[in-house]
């Protein structure tokens, strides 16, 4: 975008309303102000076209470009900026109080799988009868999920018990921290 104006909104050629206009050149050096019917005229003989980049400015600036390889440049650009952006879904895993070390084991390597590929993992547990009274044992297996979790992801939104369950949401980290394994073979080869 030029001038915070968006594509739809520069004037070109005939559609300038002004009588007199700064005309910057295709490399951006100044060519000076002419009046509007002679600075068109000089963007035909270039072949191109004169495109107002700055209509507030006293007198509005225009540019001399190719407005249709232009208008694709920025499709192009705004295109790759839209793949750019990440889209954070939030995964739910469900679990319960009394659930085996090899249930837990498959829950975790789901949520670390979830929290590479940038997804955030909301993990709900719900008390069913007695398990009500206890609320301790759904929290204290939910910070053992995070603390397996801790070098992939941080919890965002702590332990909640809301009616028969309580969540908690872990948010994938931008750098994973190394673990020890890592961060001893980089310190070698650091001190070397």
């Amino acid at each position: 975008m030029l001038g915070g104006l968006g594509i739809a909104d520069l004037r070109v050629n005939g559609y300038i309303r002004a009588a007199e206009v700064r005309v910057v050149a295709p490399d951006g050096s100044q060519i000076g102000v002419k009046k509007l019917a002679e600075a068109i005229w000089l963007a035909e003989q270039l072949e191109l076209d004169l495109v107002e980049v700055a209509p507030n400015a006293k007198p509005p600036v225009c540019r001399l470009m190719d407005y249709g390889k232009y208008k694709y440049e920025q499709s192009v650009k705004e295109r790759e900026a839209r793949k750019k952006q990440t889209r954070t879904s939030v995964k739910e895993l469900r679990m319960k109080v009394r659930i085996g070390d090899h249930d837990f084991d498959i829950t975790a390597r789901k949520a670390r799988e979830f929290l590479g590929e940038g997804d955030k993992v909301k993990v709900n547990i719900r008390f069913r009868g007695r398990e009500q009274e206890r609320p301790e044992f759904g929290r204290d297996l939910l910070h053992r999920l995070a603390d397996t979790l801790d070098d992939v992801g941080a919890v965002e939104q702590a332990p909640k018990l809301e009616g028969r369950s309580m969540t908690m949401v872990i948010a994938p980290r931008r750098h994973p921290k190394p673990t020890e394994g890592e961060s001893a073979e980089s310190d070698t080869t650091a001190s070397q």
